[in-house]
């Protein structure tokens, strides 16, 4: 029953004379002040707030695998390191990481091969272009794949090797 209803109750009872002005008062202060009731929830495994809480979870460790690739920019070869530790200690704690690790452990591989490529072409010149190019790259990509990840969705680096599956 509503708060509404209640206060109608009491005053319908106030008004055929079953309380007194006093216990009206009191009555109605009690009313206004009690906490809203709570509706209880069993917590059954499976249950819908698990559920929600587990992918909720999933997909902030996801966007944290992705943007720990910028972490090598702080502290060199944190970006090579830290993704690939992420992805092995949550892959069996919550559902979707794997996928997640298996596209930045992509990434980070096929960034070495792209970044030992340009550096072999810095003799020809055209490799200083390409190394600054891949340095844009490597910022823009972690940051789009950690927006796409905080919105639930798997997105794969373009450019990237397929090396896991």
């Amino acid at each position: 029953m509503s708060i509404a209803d209640e206060l109608q109750k009491l005053q319908q009872m106030h008004d055929s004379g079953a309380l007194s002005d006093k216990e009206f008062a009191k009555a109605k202060e009690a009313l206004m002040n009690a906490p809203p009731p709570q509706v209880a929830q069993a917590a059954v495994p499976g249950s819908e707030p698990l559920r929600v809480d587990q992918e909720q979870q999933t997909r902030q460790w996801a966007m944290f695998l992705h943007l720990s690739l910028l972490s090598g920019f702080v502290v060199p070869f944190a970006g090579l390191v830290v993704p690939i530790v992420l992805w092995q200690v949550k892959k069996g704690e919550l559902p979707g990481i794997d996928d997640h690790g298996k596209v930045v452990t992509n990434w980070i591989i096929s960034y070495v091969i792209y970044f030992a490529v340009c550096i072999a072409l810095m003799f020809v010149i055209i490799g200083i272009p390409l190394v600054i190019i891949l340095g844009i790259i490597g910022v823009v990509f972690p940051i789009i794949g950690g927006i796409k990840a905080s919105s639930g969705q798997l997105w794969k680096y373009p450019m990237s090797i397929s090396f896991f599956k």
